[in-house]
């Protein structure tokens, strides 16, 4: 079986193929510009391929509702040419196979429920951190949706007692990813986060919004696993002090040897690595394949 798999990423697409065991057989990768552009070129690395099923997991805000006249697009991006975009109709006209749809965050979070650091478990929460921040819900043995699809990134937080900054997203100002993305780190620092050394204060402050928020994400949705992706993860000395920065919050009030005793098991990189959002594509495009058979 040979399924497609697009990661549709903010910065880069991500296109490859796998099968259904979860292992990428080849990919390709190139930035993301106008869909104009980006578009033909993801067309035309599947033109040879024969796939059975593409699966497509895209930056957002996107539009997962089955039954409404704009399924498929991505929404109110700022990303000039891609607001109310038909992504997913572009590529259904030209490949008449099984799609599936969903957020790049969520799939990842769902790849990782099936091939990663989460299998065997029926939930976990997926974070990717770099020039934006999404939170993927997997829970109950699936992926959440609800309204429209979960937007933990733009969640406000409380603020780091020494951290003035006002925060960069567009809409909400210090929300997480108003904090504590790639782009706000640059921002608030004047250089990149990889230009940081490992003991600046930017990373204590980094841990100090991320464990915020996956304090609060403990509390109300209670995953069996939490994973931390992106280039901003790539800073590992950021997963201890994340960890320590959840349990002061915590202050044993959740009683579950998982979080007192294996903190460092349970607030995890991801099991796939950087394919975690290529696998997860996959993973919806298997499905997709798979509900089309069981109609047949």
């Amino acid at each position: 079986m040979r399924i497609g798999a697009i990661e549709a990423g903010g910065t880069k697409f991500v296109c490859g193929t796998g099968d259904e065991s979860g292992r990428i057989l080849d990919r390709i990768s190139f930035p993301t510009e106008h869909p104009d552009v980006t578009l033909p070129k993801v067309i035309q690395y599947f033109q040879d391929k024969q796939v059975e099923a593409i699966g497509i997991g895209s930056f957002g805000p996107i539009d997962i509702r089955p039954d409404s006249p704009t399924y498929g697009y991505v929404t109110t991006t700022p990303k000039p040419g891609w607001g109310n975009y038909d992504m997913l109709g572009t590529l259904q006209r030209v490949f008449p196979v099984p799609l599936g749809w969903d957020t790049d965050v969520n799939a990842a979070a769902y790849g990782e429920a099936k091939w990663g650091a989460a299998q065997g478990l029926s939930s976990c929460l997926y974070y990717t951190v770099g020039t934006g921040v999404g939170v993927g819900v997997y829970s109950e043995g699936k992926i959440i949706h609800g309204l429209v699809h979960p937007e933990g990134g733009h969640v406000r937080t409380r603020r780091h007692p020494e951290d003035e900054f006002a925060g960069v997203c567009p809409y909400h100002g210090d929300c997480l990813e108003g904090m504590a993305a790639g782009p706000a780190i640059e921002s608030r620092w004047g250089k990149p986060g990889h230009e940081l050394p490992a003991n600046h204060i930017a990373w204590e402050m980094e841990a100090f919004y991320f464990a915020e928020s996956i304090t609060s994400a403990i509390l109300l949705l209670s995953p069996h696993k939490i994973i931390l992706g992106g280039g901003v993860m790539q800073q590992q000395q950021l997963f201890p002090l994340i960890r320590q920065a959840v349990l002061r919050n915590l202050n044993g009030y959740v009683s579950s040897s998982t979080i007192l005793d294996h903190m460092d098991e349970y607030i995890v990189p991801p099991g796939l690595g950087q394919q975690a959002g290529l696998c997860g594509a996959l993973a919806l495009g298997l499905e997709a394949r798979n509900n089309q058979a069981s109609t047949v």
